[in-house]
């Protein structure tokens, strides 16, 4: 018989002594719970803002790469849902493939809906809060606000013109700022603003007034017409191309501009193909930007942009809007997510070399906080090239990573990567099922 064993106890506090290799996570413990950090068994939270003025880090972006099926849609939602209980607001700006319509529906609030079967109408240009809110404004608030949202229509139309292959000039974006300040009635002493829609800019642009061709200094009307006939052009085939009627119409729903929660969803979109997805998210990405710049003072919002590469791929000013909406996140008090399946999808954009190429290799720069779900070894590579992985972290990201849904190397900038388990309850799994649609029992016919 063997002497019995001595049993000390003692505080985790004291037990740390014998032990300085099990320590907590130097992660501040606020914001949304996501799961436990797995090499030292504590809770892991997330709150890029937090993260922001303690020091962490040095921007609130994310960007969530990983193969399908390892976690990263219930990963993003999770941290929607749990960071809505700091009264954090979320855009879901264009879901693609429908993921985020069960939580949305969950939470008694209907998605708007674009494409085939619904009637649900977009316009591009719609002035959203900007006319709610208007008549409650100085004159010097309305100005303000009315240049950057004019600002912002510009950018738009450029982009979806660039997207059709023709590459707008100096004198293009001129004359569409005039248009657009004519048309809203922003010439007109801004008593109250007049809704307007693409075909408006469009039939301004081919039948112009006297005075417009005469105040953008054209010699006569048909050095105008010339001069402007590709970007007419390009804003006709928008009304009717393959997305006629969803963003050139007055929009047809309200949305409630105080809820937890909006998502667009675009899933019905894709049988339009590829073009009208990328172009969907561009009109929605600039609607949105009007939406979260509106926001009161103090608001956090986060802005979810799902597979963004899409819309990056329409050209040169799709990227650079995207670039700009980063690199503003912090004085705007936003979080952007972007969420791909890798790197190389960024890079995706445009000829090697190009300058589209070049801004989009940038933006993993304006993303402090980098969540790396399971990946195969060559895209594990270029991950660990373009985020400077230490040989470690590369192999949890093509080892661990992969055993389990929801595992991810999260990556705070410089600091050494965090291996966190996502932790979900019965009521989240049953809502983040991407899964569902293939479980669902075959119709008998």
């Amino acid at each position: 018989m063997h002497p019995p064993l001595t049993v000390y106890q003692a505080s985790t506090h004291e037990i740390g002594g014998l032990f300085p290799l099990l320590s907590a996570s130097p992660i501040p413990a606020v914001g949304a719970r996501i799961g436990y950090d797995v090499l030292s068994g504590g809770a892991f939270y997330c709150h890029p803002v937090e993260f922001v003025l303690r020091g962490i880090c040095t921007n609130p972006n994310i960007v969530v790469f990983g193969e399908p099926g390892k976690g990263k849609s219930s990963t993003v939602v999770a941290f929607l849902l749990r960071m809505m209980l700091f009264g954090v607001r979320t855009l879901i700006s264009g879901d693609v493939k429908g993921e985020y319509t069960p939580l949305l529906r969950a939470l008694g609030i209907t998605p708007i809906m674009l494409g085939r079967g619904s009637h649900a109408r977009l316009n591009a240009l719609d002035l959203g809060p900007l006319a709610a809110r208007w008549d409650s404004w100085p004159v010097a608030r309305q100005r303000e606000e009315l240049d950057g949202v004019l600002g912002r229509w510009v950018q738009l139309l450029v982009a979806l013109a660039e997207a059709q292959g023709y590459t707008p000039t100096v004198t293009d974006e001129a004359v569409l700022s005039a248009v657009l300040r004519r048309l809203v009635g922003a010439t007109d002493g801004y008593t109250k603003l007049r809704p307007i829609t693409i075909p408006d800019v469009q039939r301004e642009l081919a039948n112009p007034a006297s005075s417009l061709w005469t105040d953008m200094r054209f010699a006569d009307r048909r050095h105008f017409l010339d001069h402007l006939r590709s970007i007419t052009d390009a804003l006709a085939n928008l009304i009717s191309g393959p997305l006629a009627g969803l963003f050139d119409e007055p929009t047809n729903f309200t949305l409630d501009w105080d809820a937890p929660v909006q998502s667009m969803d675009l899933s019905r979109l894709r049988s339009r193909g590829d073009q009208a997805v990328a172009v969907g998210l561009t009109c929605l990405g600039s609607w949105s930007s009007m939406v979260t710049d509106l926001q009161e003072d103090g608001d956090l919002r986060i802005v979810v942009r799902d597979e963004i590469w899409r819309q990056m791929r329409l050209g040169l000013r799709a990227v650079q809007a995207v670039d700009s909406e980063l690199r503003l996140s912090r004085a705007e008090r936003k979080i952007q997510i972007l969420v791909s399946h890798k790197p190389s999808d960024f890079l995706s954009v445009g000829s090697t070399g190009s300058q589209e190429v070049a801004i989009a290799k940038d933006l993993l720069a304006l993303c402090s906080t980098r969540i790396l779900f399971g990946q195969s070894t060559r895209v594990a590579d270029q991950l660990a090239d373009d985020l400077a992985l230490s040989e470690k972290e590369q192999q949890v990201t093509t080892g661990w990573a992969n055993d389990r849904q929801g595992r991810a190397l999260w990556k705070l900038e410089n600091r050494t990567g965090f291996k966190v388990q996502t932790v979900l309850s019965r009521v989240e799994k049953r809502l983040f099922d991407t899964n569902a649609q293939l479980r669902k029992p075959p119709v008998i016919t």
